[in-house]
C-alpha cells in the first residue's frame, strides 16, 4: 500500500508553520546517560506553542482550509492538548473552534482551551461517543473536523517534529539507534516515523503506551487494529485513544519496529526525574517515552537513543502528588 501521507507532505507542513511552531530543543542530560547507560538525546514538545506538540497538527489542518470553511468554523474532539492546539490555530487564522471535550479533562488543559476562545462541548468519556458528538456539531453547522490523530493534513503536521529532530541530530553528527516516542491515537508517532524513514532509516522507532492502554503495541503483533477494554485506567490523560486509528495504523504498521509498555508508577518516576534533573514540566501522557528509557523497559546501554517528551499540561495539584512522592 502506498504511503497516505509522503515525506514531501510533512515538508509542506513544516513551510507553514515556519515562524508559528516553536522550535523544540534537542537536550542531553548526564544524569539521565548515566542511569540509562547510553547517550539520551530528548526533544521536550512540552515547550511547544500551547505545552505539546499538538499546535503542528491542529494548525496544518486548519491552514489548508479555504475561506467558506474558515468562516464555518472548526470542530474537535480532545481531552485537552489536540484542544489548545485546534483553539490556538483556529485563534491565528480567524476562525471559530467548538471542542468536545471530557468532563474529567484536567483543569488546565480545559482553561486554557477556553482562554484561547473556544467553545467547550463536555462529554462523559466512559458512556459518550466524542466523535459522534462532534460529526452532529459538524453537521448541523458546517464546520470541519479538525480530528486529533487520524486525518493526513494532522498526522504530516506532527511529522514536522520529527523533521526538526532530524534535522538537529545531523547538525549535531549523531544517527539514533531507536528512538521512542507516546502513542496515544498514533497521529504524531505515524508522523514521526514517516520523517525518520526519509532521513535516518537506520533509526528503529518504537511506540510507548501504558500498560492498559496498549492498543498499538498488541496491534502491531496482531496485524490488525484491536481495542482497549473498556474497564483500562491511566493516569495518562493525553493517551486514552479506544484504539488505533485506521490511518496511523496502517503507517506504523509499516514503519514502527515495536511497541513498549511502562505503567503509572513508571511514569511517575519519570514526571520526578524530569522535574529534578532536567527542570522540566511533563505531564503523564507526555512522560511515558522517558520511563520507557529510565525502567530499562528499552536497552540504552552504548547505544544513542531519541525520547520525544510530548507534553507538559498537567494540573497543578496532580503534579505536587506526584512530587511529594519523591526522596
Amino acid at each position: 500500500m502506498s504511503e497516505s501521507v509522503s515525506f514531501t507532505d510533512i515538508e509542506a507542513a513544516a513551510q507553514r508553520l515556519d515562524g508559528l511552531a516553536v522550535v523544540t530543543p534537542v537536550i542531553e542530560n548526564a544524569a539521565l546517560n548515566a542511569a540509562c547507560g547510553g547517550r539520551v538525546l530528548l526533544k521536550p514538545e512540552c515547550l511547544q506553542r500551547t505545552g505539546s506538540f499538538k499546535f503542528r497538527g491542529a494548525y496544518n489542518r486548519i491552514a489548508q482550509l479555504d475561506a467558506a470553511e474558515l468562516e464555518a468554523g472548526v470542530v474537535a474532539w480532545s481531552s485537552g492538548n489536540h484542544a489548545q492546539g485546534v483553539a490556538a490555530a483556529a485563534a491565528l487564522l480567524g476562525t471559530r473552534a467548538t471542542i468536545v471535550m471530557p468532563h474529567d479533562a484536567p483543569q488546565i488543559k480545559l482553561q486554557r482551551t477556553l482562554e484561547l476562545g473556544a467553545e467547550v462541548v463536555g462529554y462523559d468519556r466512559f458512556s459518550e461517543d466524542r466523535e459522534a458528538i462532534a460529526r452532529n456539531i459538524a453537521q448541523r453547522s458546517g464546520a470541519a473536523l479538525v480530528p486529533s490523530y487520524d486525518h493526513p493534513d494532522v498526522i504530516a503536521g506532527q511529522g514536522t517534529c520529527g523533521l526538526e529532530f532530524t534535522r538537529q541530530l545531523d547538525s549535531l553528527g549523531i544517527t539514533l539507534d531507536s528512538l521512542l516516542v507516546c502513542c496515544g491515537g498514533g497521529g504524531l508517532i505515524s508522523g514521526v516515523a514517516i520523517a525518520f524513514a526519509a532521513l535516518s532509516p537506520v533509526t528503529s522507532v518504537f511506540s510507548v503506551e501504558p500498560v492498559e492502554f496498549d492498543d498499538t503495541a498488541r496491534s502491531l503483533v496482531a496485524g490488525e487494529r484491536l481495542a482497549n477494554p473498556a474497564d483500562a485506567r491511566s493516569i495518562c490523560d493525553a493517551l486514552l485513544a479506544e484504539r488505533p486509528g485506521a490511518l496511523t495504523f496502517e503507517i506504523n504498521q509499516r514503519l514502527l519496529r515495536g511497541g513498549l509498555r511502562v505503567s503509572d508508577d513508571e511514569v511517575r518516576t519519570a514526571m520526578r526525574f524530569a522535574f529534578e534533573h532536567l527542570k522540566l514540566v511533563v505531564e503523564p501522557g507526555g512522560a511515558v517515552a522517558l520511563a520507557a528509557v529510565l525502567s530499562g523497559k528499552h536497552d540504552c546501554r552504548n547505544q544513542a537513543v531519541g525520547v520525544v517528551i510530548s507534553g507538559g499540561n498537567v494540573d497543578a495539584a496532580d503534579y505536587a502528588a506526584v512530587l511529594r512522592q519523591m526522596g
